[in-house]
């Protein structure tokens, strides 16, 4: 998933999304052109023979104005879901993963680091931390029974593993229960052996049981049907060290001390009352959250427990910070992100690209330009390399001004039997999904 695109200055930069196999130009992106490129590449018994038969918004349905929003098939009784898990190949067996298992979540996090999602050309791989992966993973209320890994019967190695949490996510007026699939990983040995299909008809079959009947999930890949699709943009925190490993290279006309000047990074916060969240601002913070996601589409409706778990600081995990006002200790801007390094492969003198990933911003009293130059900030602090961000929500507003490019990645947002009429634009998402 790796072309050129044009950043300041002329100084191209690879995705740190990994996920693309085929990105359109900037002048191609709608949602038609997408699918009329993908119907075009693939022959009539590729089409898509697994999301066919779901029930997920289909291309030919695209346009198709009698069609409703809303669930696409009504939930089935419980009695007739299907009581025994999916067959699977024979030389291989289901497992539940317990991440309070230090050994399981060990297991996870090796099979993910060596063999989850790379670019195009195999220079980087995401690198979930084992602490990263138990927060994205025990939300409240979370069914282990949803964390599914496959072992090969003899050695019992994990070899593959997918993964469900529950979530409330609004599409404009209905809160609808959901789960949020992810970590959808076959080892690279076994890609032939059709696994992904049967872990997802598995995951689905387990979230049935728990009278859920609705899932969200992304992927860089076009599948039917997209709700909405979105661009990487990539602010270079630490230019030298991205040009070496290869993730940016020097533009033309540019030298690299001209680059370092162009990316330099205030030492300190602009905005006066700028601080890390604590546990006594989660009711002010889940305020301000829910006030400001209304205005999307579609977008988390958390509550207090939601905002403890998914924004309160955790080191090397997720770092929040809010504005309270010197005057009246009223909190009135927050923003978040969260950390997720990349592997660097095959390079002799650096390991890890220390990457941090916009999540949550709201902006009341402080321009969000401000709040999100605070966030560059302390980001550079704590020595990242790269900040990224989806142009999701307002984040197009501040993208460009704070120097950051556009990467050649897009994230396409998709809904498991729920129909969107038309596909969102990104600022109408509300949501980021790990």
């Amino acid at each position: 998933m790796v072309g050129s695109s044009s950043p300041p200055e002329d100084q191209n930069q690879k995705t740190n999304s990994y996920m693309n196999d085929n990105s359109p130009s900037e002048t191609e992106t709608s949602l038609e052109t997408l699918t009329r490129k993908v119907q075009e590449s693939l022959s009539l018994g590729k089409r898509h023979a697994f999301w066919e038969t779901q029930p997920v918004g289909q291309f030919k349905d695209i346009g198709d104005t009698s069609l409703q929003e809303g669930p696409i098939e009504p939930p089935t009784p419980l009695s007739e879901v299907k009581q025994e898990p999916y067959n699977l190949p024979n030389l291989y067996e289901w497992t539940t993963c317990d991440m309070d298992s230090e050994e399981v979540c060990g297991e996870i996090y090796n099979l993910l680091s060596n063999n989850y999602v790379e670019d195009d050309e195999n220079m980087f791989r995401f690198n979930y931390s084992k602490e990263f992966l138990r927060w994205a993973l025990r939300p409240p209320g979370y069914y282990r029974s949803w964390h599914i890994g496959v072992r090969a019967k003899v050695s019992k190695k994990l070899v593959a593993f997918i993964s469900g949490i529950p979530a409330k996510i609004r599409v404009r007026d209905e809160v609808v229960k959901m789960a949020e699939i992810n970590f959808l990983c076959v080892h690279k040995k076994l890609r032939s052996k059709r696994l992904a299909p049967v872990m997802i008809k598995e995951v689905t079959r387990r979230v049935h049981l728990e009278n859920t009947w609705q899932a969200a999930y992304t992927a860089g890949v076009v599948l039917p049907t997209p709700i909405a699709t979105c661009q990487y943009w990539h602010r270079s925190l630490n230019p030298k060290k991205l040009i070496d490993v290869g993730f940016s290279r020097l533009g033309a006309r540019m030298t690299m001390s001209r680059t370092i000047k162009l990316y330099k990074i205030p030492e300190s916060t602009a905005t006066p009352g700028f601080r890390k969240m604590e546990l006594r601002d989660i009711p002010a913070v889940t305020r301000l959250l829910r006030n400001y996601l209304i205005q999307f589409a579609v977008a988390p409706d958390f509550d207090e427990d939601d905002v403890e778990h998914w924004l309160l600081p955790k080191e090397n995990v997720v770092d929040s910070y809010l504005v309270e006002s010197p005057e009246t200790h009223e909190i009135t801007d927050f923003c978040s992100f969260y950390t997720l390094p990349s592997t660097i492969l095959g390079h002799q003198s650096y390991y890890l690209l220390k990457a941090a990933y916009s999540f949550y911003n709201v902006s009341s009293r402080t321009p969000l330009l401000q709040l999100m130059n605070d966030a560059l900030i302390v980001a550079k602090q704590k020595d990242y390399d790269v900040f990224n961000a989806l142009d999701v929500m307002h984040n197009e507003s501040f993208l460009k001004e704070l120097k950051f490019g556009p990467g050649d990645g897009q994230l396409h947002y998709y809904l498991y039997n729920y129909r969107v009429g038309e596909a969102l634009k990104p600022s109408e998402l509300g949501l980021v999904l790990l």
